[in-house]
């Protein structure tokens, strides 16, 4: 069958389909993809391409939709479900990979590690400006604990965090293992010292930290947000930041990427990376070698591990 990758993927994970089917790796912009679409029974992309309602209703053969990392907020679920196109992803690709980057993020922070990098690099020595902050004793607050989130708490105990989440899907028991103690969400603002996102953006998560959210966060607080940028009200975390309501932020993830003209660009005590949670040689690997995985299973008529919208199969 045609298989069609439009952002790349591990060379290995194509040459693994490549035993079985005809594989094309083309970066197509929207207009070239609803014109090669409707010869493919397969698509795979990442995040730059969109898989709109447009493209499934161009893709006449389409069977399958991989994406080669775990959000799928740039597929038409909704649309390939009507389709009976499935959709498949690699929820455990980049578990380890945005689990390590929040750490640094939080590390980055507390010891000014930019700033200082900075200061050397223009002849200065700073010493006694850039006192830092340790993690240890320090309370990390998780705004969602799945698979990533059970992971950077897993790495904050070994700093000696005591973690806290609030995370309304989360089983008590499930957390009580990980050593994780439950709160309601404002408790979750009150008490963490360092608030990492982990959560998916949903409906419910959509701009859910705004300015009556940072304010209740102390003083000393940081903020690091590797999840999804819609998550955080950017207008409304550059205002706390300006104010000294919390004490600083990292931030790998933007409403607009690039983030252009976001009121964060201009704001103090803050840390950026261009959107790099999964962007690990390893990372990238196990995203190429799981989706393809998933495609090559759809294509063979057996049932995916990783099924986004298993009601096509109903």
């Amino acid at each position: 069958m045609q298989v069609l990758i439009t952002d790349g993927i591990d060379r290995t994970a194509v040459e693994m389909l490549r035993t079985a089917h005809q594989v094309a790796v083309r970066e197509l912009d929207p207009k070239a993809l609803l014109a090669a679409i409707p010869d493919y029974e397969a698509l795979i992309v990442r995040s730059r391409t969109k898989v709109t309602k447009d493209v499934l209703s161009r893709g006449a053969r389409l069977k399958v939709v991989g994406r080669a990392g775990v959000g799928v907020d740039n597929i038409d679920v909704d649309e390939a479900t009507k389709r009976k196109i499935v959709v498949v992803n690699a929820p455990t690709a980049s578990t380890v990979s945005v689990a390590e980057l929040a750490i640094g993020h939080m590390i980055s922070l507390l010891r000014h590690l930019p700033e200082a990098d900075r200061t050397v690099k223009a002849g200065k020595w700073e010493k006694g400006k850039l006192e830092g902050r340790e993690l240890f004793g320090k309370t990390l607050g998780l705004l969602g604990s799945g698979r990533i989130g059970a992971e950077v708490a897993k790495r904050a105990q070994a700093f000696g965090m005591p973690v806290i989440a609030y995370d309304p899907y989360l089983p008590a028991a499930t957390a009580g293992q990980t050593g994780i103690r439950l709160v309601e969400k404002d408790e979750l603002f009150q008490n963490a010292d360092v608030l990492s996102i982990h959560a998916a953006l949903t409906p419910e998560t959509r701009g859910l930290i705004g300015a009556a959210e940072l304010a209740k966060m102390r003083r000393s607080a940081i903020l690091v947000n590797c999840a999804r940028g819609e998550i955080v009200q950017e207008a409304a975390l550059a205002d706390a930041l300006r104010a000294g309501t919390i004490s600083g932020a990292a931030i790998d993830v933007f409403e607009k990427e690039p983030p252009a003209g976001s009121p964060l660009l201009g704001a103090p005590n803050i840390v950026f990376t261009p959107h790099l949670g999964a962007s690990t040689v390893e990372g990238q690997a196990r995203a190429g070698a799981i989706v393809a995985d998933q495609v090559a299973k759809v294509l063979a008529g057996k049932h995916p591990d990783f099924v986004v919208n298993p009601a096509v199969y109903g």
